[in-house]
């Protein structure tokens, strides 16, 4: 008798045990939340450490976690070339205390890129003036045409850096998620 309420009183026991601290995270679990600082492609370094608060999944079976993460690479922009920014996810907090490596991609950031129109129109308007220049001293009158054209181009192939705002959505796609043992 004795015996048999010990185990009663184990299983009980276990049963208390919170799902969630034994919850799995499987791979392709969609991951949202906002970061916490602003990540700009002219000043961002390899390396640089991020976080992103209130994440949540989809199914809200996660909620109100911290990702930590860090900048994986990153280019700026410049004549011909492109901006590029890469995030690795490194580690989830949950709320109610599991710890997971993470691995992950992610597959939606609000980025701002600023606009090149004003740098296009400078370029003609600065090529114009440059060609017409040239023009008359050549003897031609096809100068400021020639150097408009000339000028936008050059501007238009002058790409811009890109910029996260802090506290800009992002979505992360879960690859792989291993819990960590707990303190």
């Amino acid at each position: 008798m004795i015996r048999r309420l010990s185990t009663l009183a184990a299983v009980a026991a276990l049963a208390l045990v919170p799902l969630a601290a034994s919850a799995q995270i499987t791979p392709g679990t969609q991951l949202s939340g906002t970061i916490d600082q602003q990540i700009d492609s002219k000043s961002a370094v390899v390396g640089q450490r991020f976080t992103m608060s209130n994440v949540h999944s989809q199914d809200n079976n996660i909620n109100g976690a911290t990702i930590y993460g860090h900048i994986d690479s990153v280019q700026s922009a410049g004549q011909g070339r492109a901006a590029k920014l890469s995030l690795a996810f490194d580690k989830l907090h949950t709320r109610s205390g599991g710890s997971y490596a993470l691995d992950g991609r992610a597959t939606a950031v609000q980025v701002n890129t600023k606009s090149n129109v004003v740098n296009e129109a400078g370029g003609a308007v600065a090529g114009m003036i440059v060609g017409n220049i040239i023009g008359k001293k050549v003897g031609t009158n096809m100068g400021g045409l020639l150097g408009a054209a000339g000028g936008y181009i050059y501007a238009k192939n002058a790409k811009q850096n890109v910029t996260i705002p802090a506290n800009s959505t992002v979505t992360v796609q879960v690859l792989q998620a291993r819990r960590q043992a707990t303190r």
